[in-house]
């Protein structure tokens, strides 16, 4: 199986196609990899034993949205075509699975080389309405279109086609791990069970009385870090001693960093606010907070940063749109809020501040549902069955 990822990083994508490619049943399958740099995921699949290539791929970002970035585009496009379809021959490949839709290569490659093409649908394309009507019937042409979740599959209408192939937990190895073998939830260090908590707060100089608002994911304009950082200026969190936890890096540079800390010293939270950059491992900081929040302010399609820490036992808030109804339930399994609204947010995080077990529950709740209904084996499973179809056929 020729598997196409659009990037080498850690975060939720990049560990789906880590969980697939490590999955896959060897008497069965095997993958080969292709991604368009070096990084942690070329790593981690290459110490893992899968065979993984670094080479340009076409990838479709916000950037190239200009005359010239879609003439460069187009160009790679086309180179793409003709480098991966000869990589399919050589490889006897039976199979291109492009692991997200913004990987263009992979359809005119698959065409070219007469094998079936999956394109993995894990974006949603909310406020891209000019260009999703040709996307859409772009992506309409592979042999198969499983999408994250019921909302990214929503944007084909009626089309029979898509299908909905729920992500499995896909937890990163722990520092210093030598496969991504034993993919395991967090061992669920939490807060009121452990003395260790204190000290693992201390990393990032928070007091073991704050209340800790974890976010975990890429800084983007999208992700809503901001949305908390105007939470925190409520009094309502002023009064509870809230402090952010924000996890993450931009995607390149340091200019979403630099907005967000202005933000937070214009809003009079600076001293509230804790910027950590990318944590390998989550587990610390799920120990370390009291809530965390997927404050996503476009739709998401179904982030991982919501799966693992319910999963983990923490009490999750989210934005109510995207896939995140379909992994918290409000009340229930946790609490959804309306998106880009900080007084909401800080309603909902002030009223879980007051009640400690109600986030306990909460999150013992989001642990048992989650887990069963994201095991990584029902995605092995139903990838598998789908890749056994297509080959049939």
């Amino acid at each position: 199986m020729l598997l196409l990822h659009s990037s080498a990083g850690r975060y939720g994508a990049d560990r789906q196609l880590a969980l697939i490619a490590t999955g896959l049943d060897p008497a069965r399958y095997r993958a080969l990899v292709v991604v368009p740099e070096a990084g942690a995921l070329v790593d981690d699949l290459r110490q893992a034993g899968v065979e993984t290539l670094v080479a340009p791929l076409a990838v479709v970002r916000r950037a190239l949205a200009t005359p010239a970035g879609l003439a460069r585009l187009a160009r790679a496009w086309g180179a793409d075509a003709l480098r991966l379809s000869r990589l399919v021959r050589t490889r006897n490949a039976a199979l291109v699975h492009s692991n997200t839709s913004v990987i263009l290569g992979g359809a005119p490659a698959a065409r070219l080389a007469r094998v079936p093409h999956v394109w993995h649908v894990r974006e949603i394309y909310a406020g891209f309405e000019r260009w999703w009507p040709a996307h859409r019937r772009l992506l309409l042409t592979a042999a198969a279109l499983p999408c994250v979740s019921e909302a990214t599959r929503a944007q084909f209408g009626s089309h029979p086609r898509p299908q909905v192939i729920l992500d499995g937990l896909a937890f990163p190895p722990p520092q210093g791990a030598e496969s991504l073998e034993g993919l395991r939830p967090p061992r669920g260090l939490r807060r009121e069970e452990s003395a260790a908590v204190d000290t693992i707060r201390a990393r990032w100089s928070l007091a073991p009385g704050a209340f800790v608002c974890t976010v975990l994911g890429r800084l983007s304009d999208w992700k809503g870090q901001d949305v908390l950082i105007r939470a925190l200026a409520d009094p309502r969190l002023r009064a509870v001693g809230a402090v952010a936890l924000i996890a993450g890096e931009p995607w390149e540079g340091r200019a979403r960093t630099d907005e967000l800390r202005r933000l937070a010293a214009s809003l009079g939270v600076e001293q509230q606010t804790r910027l950590v950059g990318f944590v390998p491992d989550p587990e610390p900081l799920y120990a370390a907070s009291d809530v965390v929040v997927v404050p996503s302010t476009r739709p998401d399609p179904l982030p991982n940063a919501a799966l693992e820490a319910a999963a983990a036992g923490c009490c999750v808030v989210a934005s109510a749109h995207g896939g995140l109804p379909e992994i918290i339930s409000d009340g229930r399994t946790g609490r959804l809020v309306s998106p880009g609204d900080p007084g909401a947010l800080a309603a909902v995080l002030a009223e879980l501040a007051a009640d400690p077990e109600l986030c306990r529950r909460l999150g013992a709740a989001a642990s048992a549902d989650v887990t069963a209904r994201f095991s990584p084996q029902q995605l092995l499973e139903r990838v598998q069955a789908l890749y056994d179809h297509l080959l049939t056929r």
